[in-house]
C-alpha cells in the first residue's frame, strides 16, 4: 500500500511537471487541475469539482469557461488554456468565487455587489482563533487596520468584542475546518469569507506564511482587507488594480483603496458623512449610534396605504430606494415610508413627468425613467442632456409602454418586462437584445405576468410588485421564495409600514 501511494504521488508530480513544460510552448486541452479551478471559482458547474465523478466537459462549455475567466482576469481572450492563463491560475488568491449569482454572463469592468449588506453600520468582530506564528497584539492591530480601510470611506464602524455574539467571526484554520471548503496548504487559496447574508465570517489558511510590513510571505493586512470586503457584501472585481480583484499580487507598502473599491462599498453603504474624529481604525472609541425607528405613515401617506399599487420602484446611486405613484414619490426605509413623504416627482426630478412606467439606476450611476414611448436620463436629480428621447432610439429592441425594468444582480444586465414577456438588454453588445428575446416571464418561476415594478434590493433578493402584492425572488434558486408567511405578501404592511393592515393574504376574509 505504501509503495502504491508513493508511485501514485510520483506519477502526479511527473504529470504536473510535464503540464508546466508543455503550456510554455502551446495551448493545452482540459486538465483535471484546470477543471477543478474553473469549477471552484464559478466558471464551470460544481459537478466538475470532483475529479472522480466521471463528468466530462464538452468542448463548447470548456472554451466558454476559459474565455469567461480570461475576460474577467484581463487576459487575451482565446478560449485556450495557454501559458498566460495557467500562470494566472497558479497565483495565490482568495477562495471566494469570482462569479456569484445565476447566469453565465461576464460583468463589465467595475466593482461587483453580491447583493446583500448589513442593515446596521456599527459592526462587531472577534478573532476567535489566532495564527500560530504571529504575535496576538500585532494581529489585533492589523485586523483593525484592515477594517479601517472600509470605514475610511463610509460610516461603517467596527468594534472588537471578547465575549458575546458578534457580526464577523475571524479564524485562522488549516485544511478541513468545518465549513465544507477546506484550505489547501501554502499558496493556492489564502482565505475566504462569507457575504452578510451567510453570516460575514472570515477564515484564513494558517498554513500560509503570514507577515506584517514585510515583502516576503503573505501580507496579512492586505488579504484581511480584501476578505472583509466580502464580509461587507462585495464580490470580486475584474479591475486589476482593485483590492477586490481575486489574485494576491504581493506586498504594497503604500496601499490605498482603488476608486473601484470605493465606488463599490459606497454603493452598499453610502459615502462617509459622520465625523470620525477620535475613533481609530476600529472605531471603538465612539459610542454606537442607532438608526431612528421608522415612524408610522402620516395622513399624507394614507393614499398609498389604501391603494398600495405603484408605478415604479428603484434604487439610486447613493443606495436610497424610491417608489413612484402618479405624480408623487416616496422614499422607502427598511420597513416603512420615510418621514416627510410623499413629495412631487417634478420637485424631486425637475423636468420629469408623473405616471412613470419603469425606472432603474445603471452601473454608471445614472437613473433612467420610462413613460410611454419615451425615456429620460438623470445624473442624480438633474436631467443628463437633451431628454426625453425615444425608447427605440436609446434602447433598440425594447418595447414601448413598459410594465417594469431593473438591473439584475445575477449578471448586471438590464431586464425589461411587459405583459407576459421580458427582454434582456446589454448595452455592450451589438445588437443589445439577442434574437432569442422576448422570453416568457414564467421563466422567472413564480412571478406573475403584467407586473407593476421590479427591484434588485440590497439584501440579495429581487422583488416584483403587482397590484397590492409583492413577490420575493431568490436569485440563487431562481424561483419565488418558499417561506412563512408565504409569497405574495401585502405590500402595505411589509414595505410601507401601514397600520391596521394584514401581514398575509391568508388573514383576509
Amino acid at each position: 500500500m505504501v509503495q502504491n501511494r508513493t508511485d501514485w504521488m510520483f506519477a502526479i508530480g511527473v504529470a504536473l511537471v510535464a503540464i508546466s513544460a508543455y503550456v510554455i510552448a502551446s495551448p493545452v486541452s482540459p486538465t483535471p487541475q484546470a477543471e477543478l479551478y474553473l469549477s471552484q471559482f464559478g466558471y464551470l458547474s460544481p459537478k466538475y469539482r470532483n475529479p472522480t465523478s466521471g463528468n466530462l466537459v464538452d468542448q463548447d462549455t470548456w472554451e466558454k469557461a476559459i474565455m469567461e475567466f480570461q475576460s474577467f482576469a484581463g487576459l487575451n481572450v482565446t478560449g485556450e488554456l495557454d501559458g498566460e492563463t495557467l500562470e494566472l491560475m497558479s497565483l495565490p488568491r482568495c477562495g471566494v468565487k469570482d462569479k456569484v449569482g445565476f447566469g453565465s454572463d461576464t460583468r463589465s469592468k467595475r466593482y461587483a455587489l453580491q447583493g446583500s449588506r448589513w442593515k446596521v453600520k456599527d459592526l462587531t468582530y472577534r478573532i476567535s482563533k489566532y495564527p500560530r506564528r504571529l504575535d496576538r497584539l500585532a494581529v489585533d492591530k492589523e485586523i483593525a487596520k484592515a477594517f479601517g480601510v472600509w470605514s475610511e470611506y463610509t460610516d461603517l464602524r467596527f468594534t472588537p468584542k471578547k465575549t458575546g455574539a458578534v457580526h464577523i467571526d475571524i479564524r485562522f484554520e488549516e485544511n478541513e475546518h468545518g465549513d465544507g471548503d477546506p484550505f489547501d496548504g501554502p499558496g493556492g487559496t489564502l482565505a475566504h469569507a462569507y457575504f452578510p447574508v451567510y453570516g460575514g465570517d472570515a477564515h484564513f489558511d494558517d498554513a500560509e506564511q503570514w507577515t506584517i510590513d514585510k515583502p516576503r510571505g503573505t501580507n496579512l493586512f492586505q488579504v484581511a482587507a480584501h476578505e472583509f470586503g466580502h464580509s461587507l457584501g462585495l464580490s470580486h472585481s475584474d479591475v486589476r488594480s482593485a483590492l477586490m480583484a481575486p489574485f494576491y499580487r504581493g506586498y504594497d507598502p503604500v496601499f490605498r483603496l482603488d476608486s473601484d473599491d470605493v465606488q463599490g462599498i459606497q454603493a452598499l453603504y453610502g459615502p462617509k458623512t459622520r465625523n470620525a474624529a477620535g475613533g481609530g481604525a476600529g472605531g471603538g472609541s465612539l459610542p454606537p449610534t442607532r438608526s431612528p425607528k421608522p415612524k408610522a405613515p402620516t395622513e399624507l401617506d394614507s393614499e398609498l396605504c389604501a391603494s398600495p399599487k405603484i408605478d415604479a420602484v428603484f434604487n439610486t446611486a447613493d443606495g436610497s430606494t424610491y417608489a413612484f405613484k402618479g405624480d408623487k414619490y416616496y422614499k422607502l426605509t427598511e420597513n416603512a415610508i420615510a418621514e416627510g413623504y410623499p413629495k412631487k416627482i417634478s420637485d424631486g426630478w425637475p423636468g420629469l413627468p408623473g405616471n412613470i412606467d419603469a425606472a432603474f439606476t445603471y452601473k454608471n450611476g445614472k437613473t433612467y425613467f420610462f413613460q410611454g414611448t419615451k425615456y429620460w436620463r438623470y445624473q442624480g436629480r438633474q436631467v443628463d442632456g437633451e431628454y426625453p428621447k425615444e425608447i427605440s432610439e436609446g434602447f433598440t429592441g425594447v418595447p414601448d409602454h413598459l410594465d417594469a425594468a431593473m438591473v439584475w444582480g445575477g449578471n448586471g444586465k438590464i431586464y425589461f418586462y411587459k405583459g407576459s414577456k421580458f427582454w434582456r438588454f446589454d448595452p455592450l453588445k451589438r445588437p443589445p437584445v439577442k434574437s432569442t428575446y422576448p422570453k416568457p416571464i414564467s421563466n422567472w418561476e413564480g412571478v406573475p405576468n403584467n407586473i407593476d415594478a421590479a427591484l434588485q434590493y440590497t439584501n440579495g433578493y429581487t422583488y416584483f410588485f403587482k397590484d397590492d402584492k409583492y413577490y420575493r425572488f431568490n436569485d440563487r434558486t431562481f424561483t419565488v421564495d418558499q417561506s412563512d408567511p408565504s409569497f405574495p405578501r401585502p405590500t402595505a404592511h411589509w414595505w410601507y409600514g401601514c397600520k391596521n393592515t394584514p401581514s398575509t393574504f391568508n388573514t383576509l376574509a
